[in-house]
């Protein structure tokens, strides 16, 4: 077993990944209680985009304006439950892999977007977990789950599980 992987070194982990869940989740809390419109921010990256040396890349700015920013009620909604969700599975450590990816994917495109503020450092805990593999749930559910739906899919014993009768 890699060092990284441990379940000793598994608690650093765990407690960067809860501390990253808590930051989607308080985040996304706020959206969603708040009512959450989109549509401004991205009027702002769209912005960003002219000048001699723009925030935001030119291909960017014209995903905002022709896809994004005419389905800006869609797009809030799935960012609010988007950061709550992952929030809720990197606390709980259940599918975390799919959140980590998700939550890495949100910090990319607020990046893209031209928003620093704490997208960098959260980005970064995404991609640290991510390599840790194994190592970033192996205090959660996902360290229960996945052998169950392993063990689901491969025919194990279980439920949905018929008995073979010989007659």
């Amino acid at each position: 077993m890699k060092w990284w992987k441990t379940p000793k070194t598994a608690v650093v982990w765990t407690i960067l990944r809860v501390w990253l869940g808590i930051q989607w989740l308080e985040a996304g809390w706020h959206k969603v209680a708040g009512g959450f419109n989109a549509g401004g921010f991205m009027q702002g990256a769209i912005a960003q985009a002219a000048g001699d040396h723009p925030a935001v890349q030119g291909w960017y700015a014209g995903f905002l304006e022709n896809v994004a920013l005419p389905n800006a009620d869609l797009f809030s909604t799935l960012v609010a439950w988007g950061e709550v969700l992952v929030g809720i599975g990197l606390i709980l450590g259940a599918a975390t892999i799919p959140a980590l990816i998700a939550g890495a994917f949100m910090n990319l495109n607020f990046l893209l977007a031209g928003t620093t503020s704490t997208n960098p450092i959260l980005y970064t805990a995404a991609i640290i977990l991510l390599f840790t593999g194994a190592g970033a749930y192996c205090w959660g559910v996902d360290r229960f789950a996945i052998p169950y739906i392993k063990t689901m899919i491969k025919g194990g014993h279980g439920i949905g599980k018929k008995e073979a009768h010989n007659h």
